[in-house]
């Protein structure tokens, strides 16, 4: 099993950037291919927002962060990221990292315990 811990949120104006990053130990981080990044607001259901392979070579969004949000990974320092630009106030929510064989399988892998990000308007 792999532990994550992740770090970077806060309090940030509407407009403005943040930086996500999730840390990986336990496991060796390549026996798990893939890596993502969920949210969960207040009052509603946990929902995707991005991914990245092994690699590095293939990422998925979604369409709400499209063009805001960026994913990459240090494979060397174990350690998954997230940047976040033009953060809008819908944005606000606690960011789970999460680890699994493959993009399709994430939400099945394993998780970490959150950050809150809050974006104020």
């Amino acid at each position: 099993q792999v532990q994550l811990v992740e770090s970077g949120g806060g309090l940030v104006q509407a407009g403005g950037s943040l930086r996500l990053s999730c840390a990986a130990s336990g496991r060796t981080f390549s026996d798990y291919y893939a890596m993502g990044w969920f949210r969960q607001a207040p009052g509603k259901e946990r929902e995707f927002v991005a991914a990245i392979s092994w690699s590095g070579a293939s990422t998925r969004y979604a369409d709400s962060v499209k063009g805001r949000f960026t994913i990459s990974r240090d494979n060397a320092k174990n350690t998954v990221y997230l940047q976040m630009n033009s953060l809008k106030p819908e944005d606000t929510a606690v960011y789970y990292c999460a680890a699994s064989p493959s993009i399709a399988t994430l939400a099945q892998g394993s998780w970490g315990q959150g950050t809150q990000v809050t974006v104020s308007s």
